[in-house]
């Protein structure tokens, strides 16, 4: 057998980690490696929280799944705080992010099929986007290296630039039921949509009766600095996307909608057989515990300033290799000269560093968010000590 048993879709390193503790991930080999990846944003709380670990231990033992054709106490207290905390009316429970914009889609286009406008079904997404990877979201996003050996895509999808107003507007047309965007787009480098821009669509939503969709899968659930991103801008989504960071490193996604923008998911429309099941309830609960909080959400915003600064006063030192700093909260990028994977790797694998590449050439910074000042400050040594023993040549 050639394949490996683990399908070969990941470029899978040479770093085997078999144990966290806080903030910093221990390997196979019992060397210690801070955490500025944390699963990709996911890992919100570091590894070993008390009261994470505690709340799905206890009901791990207590029932872990049960389907959706009961009641749900543990889910309707989840949802019933997630309404209490954000524009919503209404949480529809899933298990990833991907899962989570796919039902954000399904919710776009029922509001106006579910009205009798079967010809809206259109959304207009925005350039360097990252949306998912089942079909759906990989046909709303317009990375190609996404789309080759998956064609056809799904129809229904319109790709304009990144904050660009007048672009989206233009884009507008019979078949739009809304927008989707990522008011922080992660994967495609940290880049952060302009307070213009965000207004912007949500004027045109109003005038074209269309669902405004945020994508918060990876900029929200605190790592902003507020619990989501759109509070930064005054303005309020129709529908929003929603996971990684709010079951703290447990499997959960959520799609959070008005009651209007509900108005199509009716008896029937959607369904998921884990979809907030007890034990992801127990996570995302905990999760809430600990970050539904103004002390926690203003220590996210000063760890973020702190960090950013010394960021931005240490790319001076090396010119060649960086441009610029970007991002809110401790959603960090810094936009590198150079593609940035070869570097990742050798903070790694030379100084136990752990970070994540992005699009637009960005070293991506998504710590746990419970980070102190010694956590910045070894991450700026171990930073320091990478970008000094770098030869480019590594990435060949």
């Amino acid at each position: 057998m050639s394949i490996t048993p683990l399908m070969p879709v990941y470029p899978r390193c040479g770093f085997r980690p078999v144990r966290g503790d806080h903030c910093h991930l221990v390997g196979e080999d019992g060397r210690r490696y801070l955490d500025f990846a944390a699963g990709i944003a996911v890992n919100i709380l570091g590894h070993s929280h008390a009261g994470l670990i505690e709340a799905i231990q206890r009901q791990a033992a207590t029932l872990m799944h049960v389907s959706n054709l009961y009641g749900s106490p543990q889910g309707e207290h989840l949802a019933q705080r997630l309404v209490d905390l954000t524009f919503a009316d209404t949480v529809f429970f899933t298990n990833s992010g991907a899962e989570a914009v796919e039902c954000a889609i399904k919710t776009a286009r029922a509001y106006h099929q579910h009205a009798g406008d079967d010809h809206r079904y259109e959304l207009i997404t925005f350039k360097n986007a990252f949306h998912g990877r089942t079909m759906a979201t990989i046909s709303a996003s317009n990375q190609d290296k996404m789309h080759k050996g998956f064609l056809p895509l799904l129809r229904g999808f319109k790709y304009v630039d990144f904050d660009d107003v007048a672009g989206a507007a233009a884009a507008v047309g019979p078949n739009t039921a809304g927008f989707m965007v990522e008011p922080i787009q992660g994967e495609g480098g940290v880049r952060v949509a302009s307070e213009a821009f965000m207004h912007g669509l949500r004027r045109l939503a109003d005038e074209h009766d269309l669902m405004l969709v945020l994508d918060e899968v990876q900029c929200g659930v605190a790592r902003s600095g507020t619990f989501y991103a759109y509070e930064q801008y005054g303005v309020e989504p129709d529908i929003l996307a929603t996971a990684k960071g709010i079951g703290g490193g447990f499997p959960l996604g959520a799609c959070l909608a008005t009651e209007r923008a509900a108005r199509g998911m009716v008896f029937g429309a959607h369904g998921s057989t884990y979809g907030g099941n007890p034990l992801a309830m127990a996570a995302g609960n905990a999760v809430l515990d600990a970050v539904a909080d103004d002390e926690f959400l203003a220590a996210v915003r000063a760890r973020g300033e702190r960090l950013k600064a010394c960021l931005e006063q240490f790319i001076g030192n090396y010119p060649e290799l960086f441009e610029l700093v970007r991002g809110r909260g401790l959603i960090l990028g810094a936009k590198m000269r150079i593609e940035p994977r070869g570097f990742v790797a050798h903070l790694r694998d030379n100084h136990q560093l752990l970070t994540v590449s992005a699009g637009d050439n960005t070293l991506r910074i998504v710590p746990p968010l419970v980070i102190d000042d010694s956590h910045i400050d070894e991450f700026m040594d171990k930073l320091s000590a990478g970008a000094a023993s770098y030869q480019p040549a590594e990435a060949a």
